[in-house]
C-alpha cells in the first residue's frame, strides 16, 4: 500500500491524525528498507558477475590448472587502480589474476667439509616454466618444487616429499618448515597476467646419495651460489675486491642524506664497509637482500628487465658497473630460489646453536674432527679444536663408541655418537658458533 492510499483510507476510517501519522512513518520506513535490500541485492550480483572466474588459462603458455588454483580469479588491484593504462607499478599487461601454490625444498648435505644443495633443471608439472620443460632454451639450477595438489596431497609436507622422490629419487628424512615465499612477481609470468605464485619451502639435512627421478638432479657446492658467506679461511676475496667498493658506491648514489645513511647503515651490518669488528654470521638473508637491492646480483638484473619488458616504468636500472660485480657473486638460480637459499643458510646457522641438527648431516659414529668441520662447514668459519672439544664435553653431546676410525691416514681416531638422551635433559642442545672477527 502506498503512503497516499494509506492517508485516504485513514481519513475514510475517521483515525485521528495522531494514529494517521504513525501508520504513514511506518511505511516511509518500510519502503526504505526495501530499496536498501533491493540496491544490497544488486551489488552483490555485479561483484559475483565480475568475479566470475574467466574460461580462459592465465597464459597460453604454462596453463595451470583449476586445483592449483586458490579462490577465483578477480581483476587486479592494479588495472583497477589506473584503469586501462596500468597499475600503480606501472605495468600495462597486468590482468586478472589468481593464486598458486608451490612446494619447494632446500635439501642440505655436507660431503668431504663441503656443504651441498641438491638442484635440479628439468619439470614437467604446470608451474614448470617452458625452459624447465626442456621446450626452450637450456633452464638455470632451481630447488626441487611442484604444484600442491589439494586431491592428492593430504599435506603440504607430503606434497613436497612426493614430488622430491620424483624428481630426485631420493626419500628424506630430517624435514622442517621453512618459510612461506609469496612476494609480488617472484614469478615473471604474474607480470603478463599469470597468477600469484606462493612457494612453500621446507629445509631438509641428509646425507649425499646418489639421485635419479626426473628432475636431471644433481649436487651442486652451496657457497658457489653464495660465496660471500664462506669466512673458513678469513675474509672471502670477493668481498674485499667487489662487493665493498660496489656498495660504497651505492651508497653515494642514495638521492638524499637521509637515504644515503639509510644504505650505509645497513651496507656497515651487513659486510662492515669500514670493516668493522665483527661479522654477524647469521645475517645470510639480510646480505643477499642487500646485494639484490644493490643491483650486484645477477636476479636483480634480470627481474629488472622482465618488468621492463612487460611495460613497467617503475623497473629499476642499473650501471654497468653493477652487472660486472653480479658476474663474481655466483650463477643465477631460478626465481628467487637464491633467496630461499639464503633463508635456509640462515635458519640452519642459528639453530646449531640450540638444536642438535647437526647430526642429522652425520653417520651413527664418526670422529670428533668429523663434527667439527661438518659444523664449520655450515658456519662458514674456522673453530679452534681445543675449545670446540671442551663445548662438546661441557655439553655432554657425544659419548664415545669404543670403536676406532682407521680409514685416514695417521693416528687411529676415537669413534662416537650424539648422546641422545641431552635432549630429555636439557632445553638447548646445540653447539654455538663463534663471533668472527672483520679485523686481524
Amino acid at each position: 500500500m502506498t503512503l497516499m492510499e494509506l492517508a485516504r483510507e485513514s481519513l475514510q476510517s475517521g483515525h485521528s491524525s495522531k494514529v494517521r501519522d504513525v501508520a504513514i512513518n511506518r511505511a516511509r520506513l518500510n519502503e526504505r528498507v526495501g530499496s536498501t535490500k533491493a540496491r544490497s541485492r544488486q551489488t552483490c550480483a555485479i561483484r559475483a558477475k565480475r568475479q566470475r572466474p574467466s574460461p580462459s588459462a592465465p597464459y597460453p603458455s604454462a596453463p595451470y590448472p583449476s586445483r592449483t588454483r586458490l579462490g577465483i580469479c578477480a581483476e587486479s588491484r592494479h588495472t583497477r587502480a589506473a584503469g586501462k593504462g596500468g597499475g600503480e607499478d606501472g605495468c600495462r599487461r597486468m590482468g586478472p589474476t589468481g593464486t598458486a601454490i608451490g612446494l619447494t625444498a632446500v635439501i642440505l648435505a655436507v660431503t668431504a667439509e663441503v656443504p651441498r644443495v641438491l638442484v635440479v633443471r628439468r619439470m614437467g608439472h604446470d608451474l614448470a616454466t617452458p625452459a624447465q620443460r626442456g621446450t626452450a632454451a637450456d633452464s638455470p639450477d632451481a630447488l626441487p618444487f611442484g604444484p600442491f595438489d589439494p586431491a592428492h596431497h593430504r599435506t603440504l609436507e607430503l606434497g613436497m616429499r612426493q614430488w622430491v622422490e620424483q624428481q630426485t629419487g631420493l626419500d628424506l628424512r630430517y624435514v622442517e618448515q621453512l618459510y612461506t615465499f609469496g612476494n609480488q612477481f617472484r614469478d615473471a609470468r604474474e607480470i603478463r597476467g599469470g597468477p600469484r605464485l606462493v612457494s612453500v619451502a621446507y629445509l631438509a639435512l641428509t646425507q649425499e646419495a646418489p639421485v635419479a627421478g626426473s628432475g636431471d638432479a644433481r649436487w651442486r657446492d652451496w657457497y658457489g651460489f653464495l660465496p660471500w658467506e664462506d669466512w673458513r679461511d678469513g675474509p672471502p676475496d670477493v668481498v674485499d675486491r667487489a662487493i665493498r667498493p660496489a656498495l660504497k658506491r651505492w651508497v653515494r648514489q642514495a638521492g638524499d642524506r637521509r637515504e644515503r645513511r639509510a644504505r650505509e647503515d645497513r651496507a656497515e651490518i651487513c659486510f662492515g664497509l669500514s670493516h668493522g669488528p665483527h661479522h654477524d654470521l647469521v645475517r645470510t638473508l639480510e646480505r643477499y637482500e642487500l646485494l639484490y637491492e644493490a643491483g650486484l646480483v645477477f636476479e636483480a638484473h634480470r627481474d629488472s628487465q622482465d618488468r621492463r619488458a612487460a611495460g613497467s616504468d617503475a623497473a629499476p636500472g642499473f650501471d654497468t658497473a653493477s652487472w660486472k660485480t653480479a658476474r663474481l657473486l655466483g650463477p643465477p638460480m631460478a626465481m628467487d630460489n637464491r633467496r630461499i637459499l639464503a633463508s635456509a643458510l640462515g635458519r640452519i646457522r642459528g639453530k646449531l646453536a640450540y638444536r642438535p641438527v647437526v647430526f642429522e648431516l652425520l653417520p651413527d659414529d664418526f670422529t670428533l674432527l668429523q663434527l667439527q668441520r661438518v659444523v664449520e662447514a655450515l658456519g662458514g668459519t674456522s673453530l679452534h679444536k681445543q675449545n670446540f672439544r671442551r663445548m662438546l664435553t661441557a655439553g655432554e653431546l657425544v659419548e664415545p663408541t669404543g670403536g676406532i676410525d682407521t680409514s685416514s691416514r695417521g693416528r687411529p681416531a676415537a669413534l662416537y655418537r650424539f648422546r641422545r638422551e641431552v635432549v630429555r635433559e636439557r632445553a638447548a642442545v646445540g653447539v654455538a658458533l663463534p663471533a668472527i672477527r672483520t679485523t686481524e
